[in-house]
């Protein structure tokens, strides 16, 4: 029998689920649920799919479900699938604060559930490719997530809105506990935080220096990480990456278009974008966790620790601009 999904909230992330699945083969797509029924219908009728009634009517059609509701009513959702008995993956952040993720998290496990975080940057070929070549043990790492504004997630600050996608990757990338938060923030055009910057230090000695915008006049998704021997840059926004590495022979491997004098002792290699859509890889992680009882890339124990983090970067603007009054 095919693993049965649904999707509950049909806004600009869960029409994305909804597309995808719709052409997923070995699932069964039962259909979506949203607060506005008639929004539900038309997207029903547009992908030949059901629209429910109601919640539990949905839930009662499933084996599991993504939810891409307002982050202020994760909590509420996912534990009512949760209690009904019903995987959910929830997109990012997992929840509005940490004791919500908590509740989440501790009713996935008493049920035997899956609760995966919809974090997608774990899945874009940029940082994909680089986990897979390059053995990462960054000393230092700088990330730039820039947006051109844009009303739609101006109910929260940017470091929930942007920077916890940075955040979740470089938890990935250090796996160190967090010593020490310095952050600070303005809010520009609306009543939260829209451009702000965060210095995180962690045990073992790497930093991590994040800037996040909601108020660019460019995009701008990069990480660059700098370890021993070796320089990272992903560009999350191209899906490539660049690296560059110090070599024995002390005559680069290729670099073409480089200038000559940093060409010395460097190899060079681009990795383009293989063309793998890293929601599609999400949704197939999650349903291969549901169906084969497995940990999915992204638990909810990973989103509380970038939600975590993300409140005491918050925490620290406030002392911040205390400081400045």
């Amino acid at each position: 029998m095919s693993l049965r999904i649904g999707v509950i909230g049909i806004g600009v992330h869960g029409l994305h689920h909804v597309r995808l699945l719709s052409s997923m083969k070995d699932i069964s797509f039962a259909g979506v649920y949203d607060i506005d029924s008639e929004a539900g219908k038309k997207v029903a009728c547009e992908f030949q799919i059901s629209s429910y009634d109601s919640l539990d009517h949905l839930i009662d059609n499933v084996d599991c479900m993504t939810v891409a509701v307002p982050t202020s009513k994760h909590r509420d959702v996912v534990m009512h699938c949760l209690e009904k008995g019903k995987s959910v993956l929830v997109e990012k952040p997992v929840a509005s604060n940490v004791s919500e993720a908590m509740d989440m998290i501790a009713q996935a496990e008493k049920r035997g559930l899956v609760l995966a975080v919809g974090h997608l940057e774990r899945f874009n070929p940029a940082y994909r490719s680089v986990g897979a070549r390059q053995s990462l043990k960054p000393a230092f790492i700088e990330s730039h997530r820039l947006a051109v504004f844009n009303p739609r997630g101006t109910d929260v600050a940017v470091v929930l809105d942007l920077m916890i996608h940075d955040i979740d990757v470089v938890l990935d990338m250090v796996k160190k506990p967090v010593k020490n938060v310095n952050a600070s923030g303005v809010a520009v055009v609306t009543d939260e935080v829209d451009i702000a910057n965060a210095r995180i230090e962690f045990e073992g000695g790497c930093v991590a220096n994040l800037t996040a915008s909601r108020i660019s006049q460019k995009k701008m998704r990069k990480i660059r990480t700098f370890q021993k021997n070796s320089y990272i840059s992903m560009d999350f926004l191209t899906g490539e990456s660049e690296i560059f590495t110090l070599t024995n022979s002390g005559r680069p491997e290729g670099f073409a278009g480089a200038l000559p004098q940093i060409m010395a002792g460097i190899s060079y290699n681009k990795i383009t974008n293989d063309g793998l859509n890293a929601l599609e890889l999400e949704l197939a992680d999650f349903i291969a966790a549901v169906r084969y009882g497995k940990k999915p890339c992204v638990t909810g124990n990973d989103g509380m620790k970038a939600l975590e983090v993300a409140s005491m970067i918050m925490r620290s603007m406030e002392v911040t601009a205390r400081s400045l009054e």
